[in-house]
């Protein structure tokens, strides 16, 4: 079976989105899935988060955008580093993906271009995790065009719910020209059960959503930083803490999407 493409997006930064991109895989890449990582963003955090660092990569998802797709087969396996972090293989950002917006402003299918070039590499996993960029761009709109499903970190904050209007704005203009609605399913991430402004928010938020929120909610926890710090995910620091389990259930909850 092709593997099932997840993009982690929301048009605000800080709500959690690399560590869902990158905690997410690892649950699964934990039950045996084989998983691979798009760093998207400019900022490519997770690649950094990986420990792979911008003067180490010499090929990266800007060239395989860049590129005709006549070479996307001989690019993929010079881009993806196998095993690059808990089990999982890593596509890197680069910085010069801002530069994609001018060079292809003139190419044909340009917002389908991520989706085409999957193609090539989807048979070899069971997920495709697309850590997309904080803002509407070239990038996100080729994941979600790619994606099967649209996964929403939101912060459990009062901030955070401007940056979900904006990206259901993006979502309602795409969908208007899409044979079929993007299947999406919100996360609320940093959620402290301590404070009243976030059990609020959260209240608003299974409200709102409805049934496309997962019914997994991610707490602070402090685990997540030391993962960064060490260049892994939560699952090698303490497969048992609060975060680590929280990002287990959502990977069951996602599994049964399926």
């Amino acid at each position: 079976m092709a593997a099932r493409i997840l993009a982690v997006a929301n048009q605000k930064g800080g709500v959690g989105k690399t560590t869902t991109s990158l905690s997410l895989g690892g649950a699964l890449a934990r039950r045996n899935k084989r998983v691979l990582v798009l760093d998207l963003d400019p900022h490519a955090c997770a690649t950094l988060h990986a420990r792979v660092y911008p003067e180490a990569v010499t090929i990266s998802l800007y060239d395989l955008f860049a590129a005709p797709e006549a070479e996307w087969p001989a690019l993929w396996p010079q881009i993806i580093l196998p095993q690059a972090i808990s089990g999982m293989d890593i596509a890197p950002g680069s910085i010069r993906l801002n530069d994609l917006e001018d060079i292809m402003r003139t190419r044909a299918c340009k917002g389908t271009i991520l989706a085409r070039a999957l193609r090539k590499v989807r048979d070899d996993y069971d997920f495709i995790v697309l850590d997309c960029p904080p803002h509407m761009c070239l990038m996100l709109v080729n994941a979600l065009l790619a994606c099967d499903l649209l996964i929403i970190p939101i912060q459990t904050d009062f901030l955070a719910l401007h940056g979900l209007r904006l990206l259901f704005d993006s979502l309602h203009t795409l969908n208007k020209v899409l044979p079929s609605p993007i299947r999406y399913r919100a996360v609320a991430t940093m959620f402290d059960r301590r404070a009243k402004a976030c059990l609020h928010v959260l209240d608003l938020l299974k409200k709102k959503m409805d049934d496309a929120i997962f019914e997994t909610v991610i707490g602070l926890d402090t685990r997540f930083r030391e993962a960064s710090a060490l260049g892994c995910t939560i699952f090698d620091i303490d497969p048992k803490s609060r975060g680590a389990c929280a990002y287990d259930s959502m990977a069951e909850e996602v599994l049964k999407l399926w």
